[in-house]
């Protein structure tokens, strides 16, 4: 029996106690969370945690089995809620960091660069202690115009991901923007007969004649004017990305292709739960192996984990996206 351990620093205080922690990691969301839960009440007083941690604290929380603690999530606090007769703290990872205001301007036939450019350029004068923050971006594309107005670098960033679907995260003060499955961080190896929970799995396999898809893009350029682009096949699912400032055809037909690709192959889909070991994390790759349906192996890209940790439970709910490779 594995004894669960956690450690759990927020600024300078250090839990004592848990009830649970979810870390949500995903390719698909802009920022990964942290979301502590805490008893209300220890030894019959009420816990008073809130005078010692604020908004802005940093955070970092490990958890394992026995003696091997590992790093699952490093962030901000970002909101403290007591209802329930419990105690929430709710953290994102530094991009947290962006919530800075920017102000009003619009940017004439801009990329996706240089928007990012000009919001680093503002968020580093924020900091001014700190270094300042650059760009790894290899994302192409282009708006019409980017109109900035009453928003945080957060949400400019929160933007451009929802509309143009890159992946974006930050390490260290180097912000990275590239495009979906273009970079793996890892891997892991999954069996149904050893550590796939059957209680949990949803996943489904589907061949690519299956999944009939159409992606529309639907945007709208700076005189107002909708433009709509079609790609993929009739008769299925239809899936709509909506976008402002962009009227280049041949952006939006990229978009919309891009998008297809991720969506449209012959493979598993859905997610699956296993334990904390092995370690898995958004990005990575993970191969599946299914000894008594051989032609479901192969390594799959990995959309997103939730990670659920407790004194008595765990788990790693696994998101996969598409195949990459047979197995």
């Amino acid at each position: 029996m594995f004894n669960m351990v956690f450690d759990i620093q927020i600024g300078n205080y250090k839990l004592g106690m848990l009830e649970k922690v979810v870390v949500d990691r995903s390719v698909e969301q802009l920022a990964d969370t942290a979301v502590i839960t805490l008893p209300g009440t220890a030894y019959n007083k009420t816990l008073d945690v809130e005078s010692k941690i604020k908004r802005g604290d940093k955070i970092a929380v490990q958890f394992g089995y026995d003696n091997s603690l590992v790093d699952e999530f490093d962030g901000y606090l970002e909101s403290i809620h007591t209802d329930d007769e419990s105690i929430t703290i709710n953290c994102e990872d530094p991009i947290f960091l962006y919530r800075v205001a920017l102000d009003n301007i619009e940017l004439k036939a801009p990329t996706v660069k240089s928007i990012l450019d000009y919001v680093n350029q503002k968020v580093s004068a924020y900091y001014p202690n700190d270094d300042p923050f650059t760009l790894n971006c290899d994302y192409d594309f282009s708006y019409d115009k980017f109109v900035i107005n009453n928003a945080t670098g957060y949400d400019v960033l929160k933007q451009i991901q929802d509309e143009a679907k890159p992946n974006v995260y930050l390490k260290g003060h180097v912000l990275h923007v590239h495009p979906q499955y273009s970079q793996i961080f890892g891997s892991a190896v999954y069996d149904f007969s050893v550590n796939i929970d059957s209680e949990g799995c949803e996943l489904k396999y589907r061949d690519i004649d299956e999944r009939k898809l159409m992606i529309e893009v639907e945007a709208k350029g700076k005189d107002g004017k909708v433009v709509k682009i079609d790609v993929g096949s009739i008769g299925g699912d239809k899936e709509t990305l909506k976008i402002s400032g962009v009227t280049n055809i041949d952006s939006l037909k990229k978009l919309a292709q891009e998008r297809l690709n991720q969506k449209a192959y012959t493979g598993l889909e859905g997610s699956f739960k296993s334990w904390l070991v092995p370690y898995c994390d958004a990005g990575y790759k993970a191969k599946i192996i299914d000894k008594d349906y051989e032609y479901k192996n192969g390594w799959y890209y990995v959309l997103g984990v939730k990670t659920e940790f407790s004194k008595n439970a765990d788990s790693r709910e696994i998101k996969l996206g598409k195949k990459l490779s047979d197995g």
